[in-house]
């Protein structure tokens, strides 16, 4: 009797292998077949050899993070990215694509740079026909953005698992040269925030020093000099102080402030030191 219930045992194992081979595999040929459709599609619309990546950056509990998409049935995770239509610009491209791959909106893109090493994204596809849309040769243009972080809902498209905040000292495996642009974008933002003020996009309306400093520490990764920091921030004429202070709390309430608009933009586009 024993020796059934074993041989039984082993079955139903075998079985639920089986099926979850299976469907593995129907969810593969599903997305393989997904991915052809759109190549058809893609050929038809879109600039040849031209791509969009996006970085997008928020700020959450003293952490500074990036969207990420998690592809379906891989453990691999990418930027928001796609491609160019014939009929329009590289910059509403950007905005729409950000949009379509990760459902953020209203966001304002910095491009950053320009990345086209020889089987960057070719590599990927290898296992495709050679006249797969995605498979040919692209040079991609990278863009980063600052948002709020609790103003960005992220929802995965129809060719990823997951579209989630990922802590940029806590990144996943990412596909191509995903990483490589990443780490260029965060140089990137680590060079602008020497001379140009950064925060309106990343803060609330409303926001103590220490919150400002804690975000500047964050993204450049070292400890600032609280009065030095202070003088700086000053320098740019981009704060209003508000009367009430922050309430709660047992010790004195740190003063609040808000950006002054039509300065920090005089600022961003003007200001250097």
């Amino acid at each position: 009797m024993l020796h059934y219930e074993a041989i039984l045992r082993c079955l139903i194992k075998k079985n639920k292998l089986l099926i979850s081979v299976s469907k593995k595999h129907y969810f593969t040929a599903m997305i393989i077949q997904e991915i052809q459709d759109a190549s058809a599609e893609m050929w038809r619309k879109s600039l040849p050899h031209i791509s969009i990546d996006s970085v997008v950056f928020g700020f959450h509990d003293n952490s500074l993070k990036v969207l990420l998409l998690k592809m379906k049935n891989e453990d691999n995770w990418i930027l928001p990215g796609g491609y160019v239509n014939k009929d329009e610009s590289i910059d509403d491209a950007a905005k729409r694509i950000l949009f379509e791959r990760s459902g953020a909106d209203k966001i304002f893109l910095n491009n950053f740079g320009v990345f086209g090493d020889l089987n960057r994204s070719e590599g990927y596809f290898e296992s495709y026909p050679d006249d797969l849309w995605h498979k040919q040769r692209f040079i991609t243009i990278g863009y980063y953005a600052l948002v709020d972080y609790t103003q960005v809902t992220p929802v995965a498209d129809n060719f990823s698992d997951k579209c989630e905040w990922i802590p940029v000292d806590k990144l996943p495996t990412m596909v191509m040269d995903h990483a490589v642009i990443l780490q260029k974008a965060l140089s990137t933002l680590r060079e602008h925030i020497s001379y140009k003020p950064i925060g309106y996009n990343l803060l609330p309306k409303t926001f103590t020093m220490p919150e400002l400093q804690s975000l500047y520490e964050t993204i450049l990764g070292q400890k600032l000099n609280r009065g030095n920091f202070y003088r700086k921030m000053m320098r740019y004429n981009i704060l209003i102080k508000l009367d009430e202070p922050r309430k709660g709390g047992a010790h004195k309430a740190p003063n609040l402030y808000r950006f002054d608009e039509q300065n920090y933009e005089i600022a961003i586009n003007e200001f250097r030191f």
